[in-house]
């Protein structure tokens, strides 16, 4: 099948870029990349990914990093459908997974409402491949039976609104994306609500990029550790037993263990 032949005449893709690393792309997002007219990408799509879009396809940076200025979803919605009512052959490049924090729906909602085919093509999403890279599984059996992923942002001014009785859960891996900011918080509460403040703790920024680092702590040192670590960049958290598991060699400083891909 030729390249452009994979996405019609005014059909609309939401496609997961992955991490940042082009070698995690899926083939068949690669092959959507290289059959677009258009692409409307998010500023954590990795440059490597971006290096992809062939010299002719336009590019439209849309944004949406948090605390970043961004265009607003409406716009992002309006752009999408109106490049598809165009009859562009249409790629919208999202960070991760299209359906992971992505706010998937309100584009699928729009596209749909105008008429307009959309499709999902799924990416590696950021916790796996944090995972990955720190040589740990999510779930282990007897340690973690169940893994919880969870956004840390909300709207300026609000607290977390978060069921912080199950989310400390001793036998769960947690996941918080854009957890950075929210670390004493989320540190504070879930030892208020019964998890160890010795729960193992991963910071993991810039995830797959060669630029990615990661830092080892534990839950109720994660404030103190996060203040100092990763600053404006794309931090995930990693919290719970099988963190632990590492079969990564770690420095032995007991307050912070950094390390990189080998």
């Amino acid at each position: 099948m030729p390249q452009n032949e994979l996405i019609a005449p005014g059909e609309v893709w939401l496609v997961g870029a992955g991490p940042g690393d082009p070698d995690l792309l899926t083939r068949k997002a690669e092959r959507l990349i290289l059959a677009a007219d258009v692409i409307f990408y998010d500023a954590l799509v990795g440059p490597g990914i971006l290096d992809l879009i062939p010299s002719g396809t336009a590019r439209i940076s849309v944004g949406k990093r948090a605390g970043r200025h961004s265009k607003a979803q409406e716009n992002i919605d309006d752009m999408l459908v109106e490049a598809g009512l165009s009859g562009k052959r249409v790629v919208r490049l999202k960070g991760g997974d299209p359906a992971m924090f992505a706010r998937a729906t309100e584009e699928l909602t729009a596209v749909r409402a105008a008429g307009l085919c959309v499709r999902i093509c799924p990416g590696v999403t950021a916790a796996s491949a944090a995972a990955a890279s720190a040589g740990i599984s999510l779930s282990l059996r007897g340690i973690a039976r169940r893994v919880q992923f969870i956004t840390a942002h909300s709207r300026a001014g609000q607290a977390l609104d978060l069921d912080w009785q199950a989310l400390a859960d001793p036998a769960c891996t947690l996941a918080v994306y854009m957890g950075r900011d929210a670390a004493p918080t989320l540190s504070r509460a879930l030892i208020a609500a019964g998890l160890p403040g010795s729960t193992p703790a991963l910071i993991a920024c810039d995830v797959s990029l060669p630029q990615e680092q990661m830092l080892r702590t534990r839950l109720d040192l994660l404030p103190i550790v996060a203040k100092s670590f990763a600053k404006d960049r794309p931090t995930l958290l990693l919290i719970g037993e099988a963190v632990g598991q590492s079969n990564i060699a770690m420095p032995a400083d007991p307050l912070i263990a950094a390390f990189r891909k080998c």
